[in-house]
């Protein structure tokens, strides 16, 4: 029992090595999404008239906030695509806070096997 509580202490519990792996996961597959929407918006913005994405720094600002809080204090995008992109964002975020959110949940949950 001693070890049991050790190891749930310092986490090493296989519950916990699931959820690290969910929220690795999470954070992983979020930074690639945050680069390839950099990537589009810059591509689809970068010139247009009115458009505050600049630069590809602008681009990633705009993206990293967009993601990190759903909304941004720049000007939203000018194009068509950039509005599509900007929509996906948006969804992703909210789904990456959802499933996070439900991950911290289920393990919280969970109760511990008596043997």
């Amino acid at each position: 029992m001693v070890l049991e509580t050790r190891r749930t202490f310092s986490g090493a519990t296989e519950e916990h090595w699931k959820l690290r792996k969910r929220l690795v996961t999470a954070i992983a597959v979020t930074l690639f999404v945050d680069l390839i929407g950099t990537t589009l918006m810059y591509a689809l913005e970068h010139g247009k008239h009115n458009s505050a994405i600049t630069s590809v720094f602008t681009g990633f600002f705009w993206v990293t906030t967009q993601l990190l809080t759903v909304s941004s204090q720049m000007p939203n995008p000018v194009t068509t695509g950039g509005r599509v992109v900007d929509i996906f964002l948006q969804i992703w975020a909210i789904t990456v806070v959802a499933t996070v959110t439900g991950s911290f949940a289920s393990f919280l949950q969970k109760k511990p096997e008596t043997q």
